[in-house]
């Protein structure tokens, strides 16, 4: 193989996506290098775009162009009276594209557990915050059914205690260990309509 610097790079760089290793690296480098009009030129006119211009909401987590900016949290069209509360945008998008929930999200960024993850560096203050300001009617908790998300989950319902909300989360046919991402269409509907009522529970 040619030792050119550059394209070694950028096939370590690509290397890092996820379900990608170097093999399907090298592919996708030589796609482009193959077309490089067609698509290197756009592309990286489009990633120089993306790493200027778009950025975490710090208020709900979502992601927000410096130019429109929230459109989660900043909906004026429509009022909504309930939260989704998930993990990653990856799991936000899943929900969104199933059409199975119409509100708001906040997005954590994380568990409470995950590696070098600390509470106070998950969005959970302004998830209390957005409930009190937002006169939020129901949080939905829709955290993975791993160790981390359960606890993150029963620590996000202590926060709300002292609010007017009703927290709920996702129960049957989310699987044990499942994480959001990964679930079909049919699974999310079924943990949706099932979601049970944490707010009776609390002491």
């Amino acid at each position: 193989m040619l030792n050119i610097n550059e394209i070694d790079d950028l096939i370590k760089l690509i290397s890092k996506l996820p379900g990608l290793g170097p093999k399907s690296a090298k592919r996708i480098v030589l796609k482009l290098i193959n077309n490089r009009d067609e698509l290197v030129k756009p592309m990286a006119n489009t990633l120089a775009q993306v790493y200027k211009n778009v950025t975490r909401c710090s208020s709900c987590g979502s992601l927000k162009s410096n130019s429109t900016g929230c459109s989660n949290c900043e909906n004026t069209k429509e009022k909504h009276s309930k939260i989704c509360v998930v993990e990653d945008i990856a799991d936000q998008w899943s929900i969104e594209s199933s059409n199975i929930f119409k509100g708001y999200f906040h997005i954590l960024g994380g568990t409470i557990s995950s590696v070098g993850q600390r509470k106070e560096d998950l969005l959970i203050n302004s998830l209390v915050e957005r409930v009190h300001r937002d006169n939020i009617e129901e949080v939905i908790l829709a955290t993975s059914a791993t160790v981390e998300g359960q606890t993150t989950a029963y620590y996000i319902q202590d926060s709300l205690k002292n609010t007017k909300a009703k927290v709920t989360k996702l129960a049957q046919g989310l699987p044990v260990g499942g994480e959001i991402e990964s679930l079909d269409d049919g699974t999310l509907f079924s943990a949706f309509k099932n979601r049970s009522d944490l707010s009776s529970n609390s002491d």
